[in-house]
């Protein structure tokens, strides 16, 4: 049995961007995660070893939106790589990394990028 845990629109400030421009003045971000995780053994047990500690989702989320790149595919690629890496009850995951406001023509809220995948489908850096 998996379980779905969700962390919804975290957000930062932080400095992704092909433009010079964005890697030097930042935007806003928000990044939403949703984990299938093995955490069966918590629905009876109330223990936190027996899930995933939510704030340990985010610390993750939050170092890895901290690392400036140029492509927000690249972001979540790493961010993906590091959940599985140090969360082994994580068998897939949804991520979705919008920046706000984007610097190109026309009136557009938010370009997002979607990574879904499960462990074992990502290839190493």
């Amino acid at each position: 049995m998996l379980i779905q845990i969700s962390l919804e629109q975290m957000r930062f400030y932080a400095y992704h961007g092909v433009l010079e421009q964005e890697r030097r003045v930042g935007n806003h971000f928000e990044v939403s995660l949703t984990v299938e995780a093995s955490v069966a053994q918590s629905l009876s047990s109330d223990a936190l070893e027996d899930t995933i500690n939510y704030a340990l989702l985010h610390q993750v989320v939050a170092e890895e939106m901290a690392v400036p790149s140029e492509l927000l595919e690249h972001v979540v690629g790493r961010m993906a790589r590091r959940l599985f890496d140090e969360f082994a009850m994580i068998e897939g995951l949804d991520l979705r990394l919008s920046k706000c406001n984007p610097p190109f023509g026309g009136d557009v809220q938010r370009a997002t990028v979607r990574l879904q995948c499960a462990r074992g489908e990502l290839t190493s850096t």
